[in-house]
């Protein structure tokens, strides 16, 4: 798949599920205002979260594909790091919301909104919606390695425990047990706190450039090669599909130049076909150490 056939695919599903996060969002905001029901309009809000990460994403996946120019000679691919962590941010919006509204409901003592079968019944629709779109995100995300559908993934999966709170509450309130509203809160804010570490960790992990590959990795393929003596210096960063790799490779100190321009293409062309997420490799010929330099052995 080309890198321009991939971000129109990433782009295609970010669309569909927008559409479906909305009509999730609209639905319980409704009932939440028809039934009175301060949670189930608190759970409308957050999955209205879900529509602006969605669209957060759409942004972060259109300037994604753009291709390399003068200013980013590595392209923008970055971009879409940085939209998986607005959405990381969008959790953490959404946190803030439901911590204010659990201590608000524990100090207030409400009585709880009137439960009825529809609500219920409404409320299990859109969880259900929630499910089919957060395992349809996921999957699509896995197979086309996208950082921003596995985010979003992460995020409307948070909607769903959200949406089970929701439900316990009401169902608590119709037994008579309205305190269990923001107790059932607290444990959703604890899910939604471990999907935005995630999200935070993944995204600070390619834009603080840790090491993608690991290095005894490249070194088996590097060393496959008959003319090289070994290698150091071997650095990988970037997201998990479009990595930048860079090393020193050593030649005997009398190749000819022309001879070892061609064993670092050999060099380049093994690693990217060993690792296709490579997409470029930028290999430095110098000589082997000597005995008494530390890069020996």
């Amino acid at each position: 798949m080309t890198e321009r056939s991939r971000y129109k695919a990433v782009a295609t599903v970010l669309v569909e599920v927008l559409l479906l996060n909305l009509a999730v969002a609209i639905a319980k905001l409704v009932l939440g205002y028809i039934t009175g029901a301060v949670s189930i309009v608190s759970d409308g809000i957050h999955s209205l979260t879900d529509s602006f990460s969605n669209i957060a994403a759409l942004v972060g996946v259109r300037v994604a594909r753009k291709p390399p120019d003068a200013d980013h000679p590595y392209g923008h691919r970055k971009f879409e790091t940085i939209a998986a962590a607005m959405i990381g941010a969008f959790l953490l919006v959404a946190m803030i919301e439901l911590v204010r509204e659990a201590l608000q409901r524990l100090h207030a003592h409400h009585a709880g909104p009137q439960v009825t079968l529809g609500a219920f019944g409404l409320m299990l629709a859109t969880l259900v919606v929630n499910v089919l779109v957060s395992s349809y995100e996921r999957r699509a995300g896995a197979k086309l390695k996208s950082e921003v559908l596995l985010a979003d993934a992460m995020h409307t999966r948070s909607d769903i425990f959200t949406t089970l709170t929701v439900l316990a509450a009401l169902a608590g309130t119709k037994l008579g047990y309205p305190g269990l509203d923001p107790l059932a809160a607290i444990v959703v804010i604890g899910f939604i706190g471990h999907a935005a570490w995630d999200i935070f960790k993944g995204a600070t992990a390619v834009l603080g450039d840790r090491i993608v590959i690991a290095e005894d990795d490249v070194r088996s393929v590097v060393m496959s090669v008959p003319a090289v003596m070994g290698c150091h210096e071997i650095r990988t960063r970037g997201p998990a599909d479009y990595v930048f790799l860079d090393l020193h490779v050593w030649m005997p100190s009398k190749t000819p130049l022309d001879q070892a321009h061609a064993v670092s293409h050999q060099v380049k062309d093994r690693l990217m076909a060993r690792f296709p997420e490579i997409r470029d490799a930028v290999i430095h010929i110098e000589p082997p150490p000597r005995e008494d330099d530390p890069r020996k052995g």
